[in-house]
């Protein structure tokens, strides 16, 4: 990990870490609970935790903390000046519709794949996917595309930093293995994985360019594994998912011509 600069301001960076504590699985939180999850001190964990509801960020029972809808505004300037959302919006519709599963575009932040569009058609996972959603890159096929489309160098520090959980019995694990998927993705251009995230989640995942054809995003499709056999999903998804990449490249090459 980078080491903090003169300027970094560690009460800012801790009170980010108090809200990030709260996420899908842990929406309801204790002190206790919070304070362990940041590594701070229940003394310092509770400031954080009245200024951030004093502002309006958090609310409280008296014994249970959660985040309220306030903190959709921290990211909202970041989404409202992204394009890619805007632009991606009706070629995943039209994606959507025509094999009828669900259509999503993600981009690469740290580890982590972040939703920044999507499109459903049916609950398939478990865990409700929304705007902002983010999964662990290596298990996904959008994260090993954005991963494919890294440097040698982001590549390294990505892998150096990266915890790879089993977290199915088909998830890889191991970087060496990683790497080797990662470098036959950047080959094929498109990524399949099947139940690395998820049991029984099949998903197919392409790159999408910017105008100088640099890696900027990655558009998916997600399936139930008994919808499609490995061979079908190349054969029926795989033409649609490609089409759709190559459709939002043009789209967004045109708003820089």
């Amino acid at each position: 990990m980078t080491e903090p600069t003169t300027d970094y301001v560690q009460s800012l960076a801790r009170g980010l870490a108090v809200i990030r504590a709260f996420d899908a699985e842990h929406p309801h939180q204790t002190l206790s609970d919070v304070a362990k999850a940041t590594d701070l001190t229940r003394a310092t964990a509770r400031r954080f935790l009245l200024t951030l509801t004093e502002l309006g960020y958090v609310r409280s029972d008296g014994s249970l903390f959660s985040l309220t809808p306030r903190v959709l505004e921290l990211g909202y300037s970041y989404l409202s000046s992204l394009t890619l959302p805007e632009v991606a919006r009706p070629h995943l519709e039209a994606l959507a519709k025509r094999v009828n599963e669900s259509a999503s575009v993600s981009i690469l932040d740290g580890t982590d794949v972040v939703y920044v569009a999507r499109v459903p058609v049916s609950r398939i996972m478990t865990v409700s996917i929304t705007i902002g959603t983010r999964f662990p890159a290596y298990a996904t096929s959008m994260g090993r595309v954005l991963l494919a489309g890294l440097s040698r160098d982001d590549l390294d520090a990505y892998l150096a930093d990266a915890d790879l959980r089993p977290l199915t019995v088909r998830t890889i694990s191991s970087k060496d293995v990683l790497r080797k998927e990662i470098s036959r993705v950047r080959g094929a251009g498109f990524c399949v994985v099947d139940s690395e995230l998820e049991q029984g989640l099949r998903s197919l995942a392409a790159p999408i360019r910017d105008h100088h054809g640099t890696v900027v995003a990655a558009v998916n499709i997600s399936t139930q594994s008994s919808r499609y056999t490995a061979t079908e999903v190349r054969k029926n998804l795989l033409p649609a998912l490609l089409a759709t990449a190559d459709a939002i490249h043009v789209d967004l090459t045109r708003l820089v011509n």
